[in-house]
């Protein structure tokens, strides 16, 4: 059955049991009705209401969509349609009935003001009840349809956290950035057993960190920076002087929450594409700036740069931005400029 059939039926059901019951709260009242007067008063009142209600009941709904938002015109539209539909309506009912030469010719007029002063009052009552009920429910589906939408976003969340997570965790696993790191330890170890050792709790400290921190979908900027450093540290026993960097970041904003392993991913990107390539290395910043309730956090390096739309499925790049988009939505976003001969990568986050 489609839509609009199962509306008729309901409202065909809803009308006619109303008078039912509006009839039977009227023969309660009188005590001298008998069930011929049950009958005709019940044969009459589904008459007039199906003629009058029905017709409003599936217009009505149409008028009112043409004024979506504007709930003062709503209630104007609801209140004169009631009052159109009930004329026309009684109208209509009398007419049939003196037709069917169930009325009386010559009391038509009389007959069709009586009713409709109970039509009328009938007619506003159910209008703007049904009128206000739907808003309520409408606000409450629109309630439930956004809290629905934001556990989706959380759900994404978590998701993409852990995807972060496992990636994270994959490319420290990874057999060349492993290679190169204990390579690198085991040159230390001879010349200099102390960085090596150092080395080596950095490593830990950074496979830790891909666990612990991004059981979270925010951390501290200073945490952040903590797992940052010690990646750098990390590649900077391999490359040497040819790495080089700053962190420009104020104290204030160094509680400020981040998501884990973004600023991270940000930075061995720019390790790993932008400097790592060049034979004479380069130089990477991190800067952080708090304007307008937005932190923008920027990684800078001397690379070439890239595109956004370049970046592919899977790379952390890209699981960063879906993490934005499910944390933060439109408030957040991710962008790469060019500044000065330094490509700029910069996150923007809402900060409360």
């Amino acid at each position: 059955m489609s839509g609009r059939g199962r509306v008729w039926i309901f409202s065909l059901l809803w009308t006619n049991l109303s008078v039912l019951l509006v009839v039977l709260i009227q023969t309660a009242g009188n005590g001298t009705w008998g069930p011929r007067d049950l009958l005709r008063m019940a044969a009459y009142s589904m008459v007039y209401a199906n003629v009058t209600a029905l017709p409003a009941i599936l217009v009505l709904p149409g008028w009112l969509g043409r004024y979506s938002g504007r709930k003062r015109r709503q209630v104007f539209v609801v209140v004169l349609g009631s009052l159109s539909f009930a004329a026309v309506g009684c109208l209509t009912a009398q007419t049939l009935l003196m037709w069917t030469r169930v009325a009386i010719p010559q009391h038509f007029w009389t007959d069709y003001l009586h009713s409709l002063q109970t039509a009328v009052l009938l007619a506003l009552v159910f209008g703007l009840g049904a009128f206000f009920y739907a808003s309520l429910r409408y606000r409450l589906q629109e309630a439930e349809g956004k809290l629905h939408e934001k556990e989706i976003a959380a759900e994404r969340a978590r998701k993409l956290v852990a995807e972060a997570r496992l990636q994270s965790l994959e490319s420290r696993l990874h057999p060349h950035f492993l290679f190169n790191t204990l390579n690198s330890i085991s040159s230390l170890i001879p010349t200099d057993p102390a960085k090596a050792e150092q080395t080596v709790v950095r490593l830990a400290g950074l496979l830790r960190s891909s666990l612990d921190n991004t059981t979270q979908p925010v951390i501290p900027l200073v945490r952040e920076l903590a797992i940052t450093e010690n990646y750098v540290e990390i590649e900077r026993v391999r490359f040497g002087g040819k790495l080089r960097g700053r962190v420009e970041v104020p104290d204030e904003l160094r509680d400020t929450k981040v998501p884990p392993l973004s600023i991270q991913s940000l930075v061995e990107n720019a390790v790993k594409h932008g400097i790592s390539p060049r034979r004479a290395g380069g130089e990477f910043a991190i800067t952080a700036s708090l304007a307008n309730a937005r932190l923008c956090i920027e990684v800078c390096d001397t690379g070439p740069g890239f595109d956004v739309a370049a970046i592919r499925a899977g790379h952390g790049l890209d699981n960063l931005v879906g993490r934005l988009d499910a944390l933060y939505g439109d408030a957040a976003s991710l962008n790469v400029l060019r500044r000065d001969g330094w490509c700029v990568v910069q996150m923007i986050l809402p900060c409360p």
